[in-house]
C-alpha cells in the first residue's frame, strides 16, 4: 500500500481566514481549523510520482479554473512517496481513509490507498470549488472515512434506455460525492438491455418493443412508437465498467430471475411454462409469464452468468429475484413435479429453490449473489446478500441470520418518487419521498443489536425509469436527493440540523449549474403540511428561504395579487383553495404551490387504525386520512395511504355526539401495480368506542360500478364515534399482474357529511 502526498507551490498569506462553516458533502468525520490561509495559485504544480489516473481526474474537474505543471526534481516542493507494509490490523474501513492538511503553505494528503487518495480529492475539489472568487481557503485538517462500505445509487436502463455516455455521466455524480457502488440494472419485462454473445435473439428480439406506456397509469396510453432496439455491446460494457474504476466505483450488474424474464422469453420461449409466444412488456409493472425451472433453463442462465462475470469484476451479480408471480408455476405439470421430487413445501420453495441453484453456480466462479429481499421467500440461499427494497424487514430478517443487507426501502430511497408538490412537479411513479426524508434515514435498524448490525453493509437509492423518458429527467430526479444519501451512507448525516444541511446543498447548486445539470428546484418551493389545530386542521407552510417571503391567498387567486404574507399556519375551516409561492424583493422566486381542502365532519378529528399502512405509502401516518385533502387519482403522492394485504380499520372520534348522514372514501385500482379497489366496506357507529353498530355495507360489485369513488348515504345517524372498515381484496386471483401475491390497497380522505 502507498501513502501520497499532494503538495502544491503557492504564495504565503498573512491574513488569517475565518474559521467559517465548510459547505462539503458529504460532511466529513472530523474537521480541525488551524491558524491562517491558504491562498489557491493560478498554477498548481504537482509531483511527478502521484497516481496517475486519480491526479488527471483531479485535472480534468478543475482545468477550466486551473493551470496545472508537474514538478520537477531540481526545485519546487515535490510528493514524497513512502511505502506501508498494509492496512493497520487490516483494517477494511483503512481503505478509505484519508486525511487532507491544509496549511498556510501546503496541501497534504495522506491516504493508506489510491481510492483514500480519490475521496480526499473529491473533498479538495469542492473546497477549491467554493473558495475560487476569493481564492482563500481556510488552513484546516480532515481525518474523513466512511461508515459504511456499500454507497450505492441504481439506474434501471430497460423501460429507457440511456447511453454510454450518459450512463459514464452517472458515474461522474456519484464519485463526486463520493458513493462507490453502481448498481446497473440490464434485464426486465420492458428490454434486454446487455449484449450476451452465445444468445443474440436476447438483443436481437429482446431489446425493443412495440410501443410504450405513457401518462399516469390509470390513463392506460401508450405512445404508438417502436422503442429500440437499444442494448450495450460487451466492448460497450467493459468501457463502462474500466470508467468506473478509475473513479472507484464498482459496477453491480443486475440479471432478473425468475421473474421479469418477458424480454428473454420473448427471444427464446422455450425457457418458460407455456408455449408462448411473447412480446417485451409495453405496460409497467409486473406480468405472470417467468422462467420455468428446468434444467434448459439454468443452463441458459449460468451461460449468461458466465459472460457476465467475464464482463464485471464485482464481488456480487445481482440476480433480482423480485415479484415473481407463482401464476405458471401452479399450473405447470414440471413444476409442481419439481416440488414433490424435492420435497418442497410449495411454489415459494421452488422460488428457494432456484435461487439456491443459482447462488451455487456463482459461489462456483468465485462470486457472490445479492437480490431483492424476497430472496428471502422459502428460506434463504446459504450465502446470499439481501437488498431490502419493501421496507426495512427483509434486511432485519437478513443481518438476524448472519447475512449481508443493503437497506433501500423505497419509503426513502426510491428516487422515482415526487420530490416535491406533485402538482408542480414532472409525472413520477408515486410516493413522496422529499430531500429531507432521504436525510433523515438510519440504515442500522433499531431493532438489532451491536453484533447483528455489523451485517448491515450499506444503503443505496434506486432509480426505476417508467417515466424518466430522458437523462435531464434523470438528473432531475436523483439532484439534490443524491446529496442527502451520500452524507446518510458516509455516517455524518445529523437530521437535527437539516437546515444547516439544506444550505450546504444550495452552495452545490453552483457547481451543478456550471455542470448544466438539470437539478430539481423543488427545495426553493413553498411546501405544506397539514396539522392538527383546535379540533380542526391548519395549514403549515415552509420553505428553505427566508419564511418572510411567502405570500399565500385563501380564494385560488393567484399570489402575485391581493396575497397574505405568512407568519403563522392559517387555520382552515372550510373548503377552500390555498395558493402559495416565495417572493424576493416583490418578485416571484418559486414555483406557486396550490391546495385544495374538503373540509367535513372528521376533518382533524382524531382517528386511529387497527393496521398500519406500509413504510413505502405511510407519509402522514393514519392523520392523512382526516387531513381535508382529496386524493389525485393519478397521482400516489402524500394524500395516499396504501396497505399491501391488510385491510383498513379506522377509527374516528368526533369528540361529541355529531349528527351526520353521509360517508365518503376513495380507492384506487391499478392492476399492473398489484393495486386493486377495495372488496367491501361497512361503516360502524359507537357512542362508548366499544359496542359498534353496522349501520352501512358495500359489496364489491357497487365499489366496481362507482370505480371506487365510494358515496354512502347512512340515513340520519348521531355518535361520538364512526368506524370504517374498507376490505383489502386479498390474494390476487389467476389472470392478473401479480397473481397469488397480495394485492394492494390504496385509500384517501375519509368524509363524513
Amino acid at each position: 500500500m502507498q501513502r501520497f502526498f499532494l503538495t502544491l507551490l503557492i504564495l504565503v498569506s498573512h491574513m488569517f481566514f475565518a474559521q467559517s462553516k465548510l459547505n462539503l458533502i458529504p460532511k466529513p468525520q472530523k474537521v480541525e481549523f488551524v491558524k491562517g490561509e491558504f491562498t489557491i495559485p493560478e498554477t498548481f504544480i504537482l509531483s511527478g510520482d502521484l497516481p496517475k489516473a486519480e491526479t488527471e481526474y483531479f485535472k480534468k474537474r478543475l482545468s477550466t479554473q486551473l493551470k496545472f505543471q508537474y514538478a520537477q526534481k531540481e526545485g519546487g516542493i515535490h510528493l514524497t512517496n513512502s511505502i506501508i507494509p498494509g492496512l493497520p490490523n487490516d483494517d477494511e474501513q483503512k481503505k478509505e481513509y484519508y486525511s487532507l492538511e491544509i496549511s498556510p503553505k501546503q496541501i497534504h494528503i495522506k491516504s493508506y490507498t489510491k481510492q483514500g487518495y480519490f475521496l480526499a480529492l473529491q473533498t479538495l475539489i469542492q473546497l477549491l470549488e467554493e473558495h475560487k472568487t476569493n481564492k482563500k481557503i481556510p488552513a484546516l485538517k480532515i481525518e474523513d472515512q466512511p461508515k459504511f462500505a456499500w454507497r450505492g445509487m441504481h439506474l434501471d436502463v430497460c423501460r429507457h434506455f440511456f447511453t454510454v455516455d450518459e450512463v459514464k455521466q452517472y458515474i461522474d455524480y456519484l464519485a463526486m460525492y463520493k458513493m462507490n457502488t453502481f448498481h446497473w440494472h440490464l434485464t426486465d419485462d420492458q428490454g434486454w438491455r446487455i449484449e450476451i454473445k452465445k444468445y443474440p435473439k436476447l438483443t436481437q428480439l429482446g431489446s425493443k418493443r412495440k410501443e410504450s406506456m405513457i401518462g399516469a397509469y390509470v390513463d392506460n396510453k401508450f405512445d404508438g412508437k417502436p422503442y429500440g432496439p437499444y442494448f450495450y455491446t460487451q466492448e460497450q460494457i467493459k468501457d463502462v465498467v474500466k470508467y468506473a474504476q478509475e473513479r472507484h466505483i464498482t459496477v453491480v450488474p443486475e440479471i432478473e430471475m425468475p421473474g421479469h424474464a418477458l424480454a428473454a422469453l420473448t427471444a427464446y420461449p422455450e425457457l418458460a411454462c407455456t408455449k408462448g409466444p411473447f412480446e417485451p412488456a409495453t405496460k409497467w409493472g409486473v406480468f405472470d409469464d417467468v422462467f420455468c425451472p428446468k434444467d434448459e433453463t439454468f443452463t441458459f442462465l449460468e451461460n449468461v452468468l458466465d459472460e457476465v462475470i467475464q464482463l464485471f469484476p464485482s464481488q456480487y451479480i445481482h440476480i433480482g429475484g423480485d415479484e415473481c408471480p407463482k401464476t405458471r408455476w401452479k399450473e405447470c405439470a414440471h413444476c409442481q413435479e419439481l416440488i414433490k421430487k424435492n420435497n418442497l413445501k410449495d411454489e415459494h420453495g421452488l422460488q428457494s429453490y432456484f435461487i439456491q441453484r443459482i447462488e451455487k453456480y456463482v459461489n462456483s466462479k468465485g462470486r457472490k449473489i445479492i437480490g431483492w429481499d424476497e430472496i428471502l421467500e422459502g428460506g434463504l440461499a446459504p450465502n446470499a446478500a439481501v437488498m431490502s427494497w419493501t421496507g426495512i424487514k427483509g434486511g432485519i430478517e437478513a443481518a438476524k441470520a448472519n447475512h449481508f443487507a443493503v437497506m433501500t426501502p423505497g419509503s426513502y430511497c426510491y428516487f422515482d418518487h415526487y420530490q416535491g408538490d406533485p402538482q408542480t412537479e414532472p409525472n413520477a411513479f408515486g410516493g413522496y419521498t422529499p430531500l429531507d426524508k432521504v436525510y433523515s434515514y438510519n440504515p442500522i435498524p433499531e431493532e438489532l443489536n451491536a453484533e447483528q448490525a455489523k451485517y448491515i453493509l450499506g444503503v443505496q437509492a434506486n432509480l426505476w425509469t417508467e417515466y424518466i423518458t430522458d437523462f435531464k429527467q434523470v438528473q432531475y430526479m436523483i439532484f439534490p436527493r443524491l446529496m442527502a444519501l451520500s452524507e446518510v451512507a458516509w455516517g455524518t448525516s445529523d437530521p437535527k440540523n437539516y437546515k444547516e444541511f439544506e444550505n450546504r446543498v444550495i452552495s452545490q447548486f453552483t457547481v451543478l449549474d456550471k455542470m448544466k445539470v438539470n437539478y430539481a428546484k423543488s427545495i426553493y418551493n413553498v411546501s405544506g403540511k397539514v396539522i392538527p389545530d383546535n379540533n380542526g386542521i391548519a395549514y403549515e407552510l415552509s420553505t428553505s428561504q427566508d419564511p418572510k417571503g411567502i405570500r399565500y391567498t385563501l380564494d385560488g387567486t393567484d399570489p402575485a395579487t391581493n396575497s397574505s404574507v405568512y407568519q403563522n399556519p392559517v387555520p382552515v375551516s372550510k373548503s377552500l383553495l390555498i395558493k402559495s409561492a416565495y417572493f424576493e424583493n416583490g418578485q416571484l422566486k418559486s414555483a406557486v404551490s396550490s391546495q385544495e381542502f374538503s373540509i367535513s365532519k372528521a376533518t382533524g378529528k382524531k382517528i386511529t387504525l387497527e393496521q398500519q399502512p406500509s413504510e413505502n405509502y405511510s407519509f402522514g401516518g393514519a392523520f392523512t386520512l382526516v387531513d381535508g385533502i382529496i386524493g389525485n387519482q393519478k397521482q400516489l403522492g402524500k394524500t395516499w395511504l396504501g396497505f399491501q394485504g391488510k385491510d383498513v380499520i379506522a377509527t374516528i372520534d368526533f369528540g361529541q355526539k355529531t349528527n351526520f348522514t353521509e360517508v365518503y372514501f376513495n380507492t384506487l385500482e391499478n392492476k399492473g401495480s398489484w393495486i386493486h379497489l377495495a372488496k367491501s366496506a361497512q361503516i360502524f357507529v359507537s357512542d362508548d368506542n366499544r359496542n359498534f353498530k353496522m349501520i352501512k355495507e358495500i359489496g364489491k360489485e357497487d365499489i366496481q360500478k362507482a370505480k371506487g369513488k365510494i358515496k354512502l348515504n347512512v340515513g340520519n345517524q348521531t355518535a361520538k364515534y364512526i368506524k370504517i372498515k374498507i376490505e383489502n381484496a386479498g390474494i390476487i386471483p389467476a389472470g392478473n399482474p401479480g397473481a397469488d401475491s397480495k394485492a394492494w390497497l390504496f385509500v384517501d380522505e375519509i368524509s363524513v357529511l
